[in-house]
C-alpha cells in the first residue's frame, strides 16, 4: 500500500446529501431555524423557562427589584467627568452644548449619593435574608452599570447573591461584574424581561432614573392598579426627585387616577428607612410570610 493510499484510508467517509442537508439537523441543535420568524413563541418560551429554573435551582424563592439610573455612578468618577467637562469648555467657552453636558454634571455629582445609599440598602437586605439553602428578598437589577451595579455590589459585598436581568441592546450592555455569575441573565425580549422583573419580586425600589426607570415603575403600578399582581411596595427614592418628575396628586385631581391611587408608592430617604418599610408590610419580626 502507497502512503497516498495509506492517507485515502485514513480518511472520514464522506457524508451523504442526505445527512448534509440543513433538513437532517435535529431541530433543538438547529440554530437557524431556531431563530426564524415563526419560532418566536418557542423563543419566547424558552426565555421565560431558562432563568426561572436556574433560580429555583439556586434556592432564590423572593426578590426585590432595584431600579435606577445606569448614569449614576461613584462620586470620584462622577467627579472625573465633570472636571473633564469643564476643561473642555475652559477651551471652547461660549459653547452651549458643553455648557449643558456640564451643567448635568454637576446635578450627577450631587446625585452620586444614591450610588452608596443602593449599595448600602442592597448589603443591608442581603446580609439579612440569606441563610441556609434558601435565598429570600434576593436583589435583582437590570444588570448594567450606575445603580444597578451598585445594588448588586452592595450584595457582593456580603458574599450573598444577586441578579441582573440583561437585555440584548443596538448599543452592547456588558453586565456588571458584581452580578452572581450563576444568576446573570439576557434576554432578547423586553416582554420577558420585564415578567422576570416580577414573578418573584417582593417590593420595588426606584432610585432616580431616566426612561427605563419610568418604565419599569409605572409598569409596577398598573400591574398592582388592575389587579394583575397582588400589592407590593413601591418605594420611591428621594421624595425631592420623584415630586419634580410625577405629581400623582395632580393626577389624582385630575379625574385620570383614583385618589387611592396615590397611596400605592411610599417615598424614602435612607437604606434603612427602606428596609423598614418592607419589613413591616410583610411583618417579618413577626415572622418571614411567603404569600
Amino acid at each position: 500500500m502507497t502512503p497516498s493510499e495509506a492517507k485515502d484510508e485514513s480518511k472520514e467517509p464522506a457524508l451523504s446529501p442526505q445527512k448534509s442537508s440543513p433538513s437532517y439537523i435535529r431541530a433543538f441543535e438547529d440554530g437557524t431555524f431556531l431563530h426564524r420568524d415563526e419560532l418566536r413563541p418557542v423563543r419566547l418560551q424558552l426565555e421565560l423557562w431558562k432563568p426561572d429554573l436556574i433560580q429555583r435551582e439556586h434556592g432564590v424563592r423572593s426578590t426585590i427589584v432595584v431600579f435606577g439610573s445606569a448614569r449614576t455612578n461613584e462620586r470620584a468618577q462622577m467627579e472625573a467627568r465633570l472636571h473633564a467637562l469643564e476643561a473642555k469648555l475652559r477651551h471652547d467657552p461660549g459653547n452651549d452644548r458643553l455648557e449643558r453636558l456640564v451643567r448635568a454634571a454637576k446635578e450627577l455629582v450631587v446625585r452620586s449619593k444614591y450610588y452608596d445609599d443602593a449599595r448600602k440598602f442592597a448589603a443591608l437586605v442581603s446580609a439579612e435574608c440569606q441563610r441556609g439553602s434558601f435565598s429570600d428578598y434576593v436583589i435583582v437589577t437590570g444588570g448594567g452599570p450606575g445603580i444597578m451595579e451598585a445594588a448588586n455590589r452592595g450584595a457582593h459585598d456580603v458574599g450573598a447573591k444577586s441578579a441582573g436581568l440583561n437585555i440584548t441592546l443596538p448599543f452592547e450592555q456588558e453586565p456588571n461584574r458584581f452580578i452572581t455569575p450563576e444568576l446573570c441573565f439576557q434576554f432578547q425580549y423586553f416582554a420577558i424581561r420585564k415578567m422576570h422583573f416580577l414573578l418573584r419580586a417582593k417590593a420595588l425600589v426606584a432610585f432616580p432614573g431616566g426612561f427605563g426607570t419610568l418604565d419599569e415603575l409605572f409598569e409596577t403600578l398598573t400591574l398592582i392598579q388592575t389587579k394583575k399582581i397582588k400589592p407590593l411596595p413601591v418605594l420611591l427614592y428621594g421624595r425631592e426627585f420623584w415630586e419634580r418628575v410625577v405629581d400623582f396628586a395632580f393626577l389624582a385631581e385630575a379625574g385620570v387616577i383614583s385618589p387611592e391611587d396615590t397611596q400605592l408608592v411610599q417615598y424614602v430617604e435612607t437604606p434603612e428607612q427602606a428596609w423598614g418599610v418592607i419589613r413591616d408590610f410583610y411583618d417579618l419580626d413577626g415572622g418571614q410570610r411567603q404569600d
